[in-house]
């Protein structure tokens, strides 16, 4: 595995066009990257705005942006404490292998401690093995008690 010097930091308003390109690496990837609409506009207005609905750590490497860890907080659960909700993990390609995405949850899990959170929860596609590997290499696991449902909502 190749080292490299990872800083990793919230983001700002400089970063909304590299978060963007990772965020649709990732739908890509995923396969929804047809219904993909997410523009710089809503990345400002809704992570960066008066009321943010969700936080972004960005990961630099030699100064350019190479990974991102889009996040939103439950705010309280059966316990009273906040859970952190990783929504999108991604590594641009040319950075896989330098530790970016172990820099990456670090620093949520860090984020976690800070603001008392009971648990960091996320879902990772069934056939992407490889997330899996990465996921379970930091002690993370499946939850064998809760299954994710949905309710498709047209419009």
């Amino acid at each position: 595995m190749r080292k490299a010097a990872v800083t990793v930091r919230p983001f700002e308003r400089r970063d909304v066009g590299a978060v963007l390109v990772l965020m649709r690496a990732l739908a890509v990837f995923e396969g929804y990257d047809d219904k993909f609409r997410v523009t710089e506009a809503d990345i400002v207005e809704h992570g960066l705005g008066p009321s943010p609905r969700f936080g972004v750590f960005v990961a630099e490497v030699g100064g350019a942006i190479v990974g991102i860890a889009v996040h939103y907080l439950i705010p309280w659960t059966y316990d009273l404490k906040p859970v952190v909700v990783l929504k999108e993990l991604c590594v641009a390609e040319t950075a896989r292998g330098m530790s970016v995405g172990h820099a990456l949850v670090q620093r949520l899990r860090d984020h976690a401690i800070g603001i008392g959170a009971s648990a960091i929860k996320w879902t990772v596609l069934q056939s992407n093995m490889p997330a899996k590997a990465f996921y379970r290499s930091l002690d993370g696991q499946a939850d064998e008690t809760w299954e994710l449902w949905q309710i498709t909502i047209d419009g």
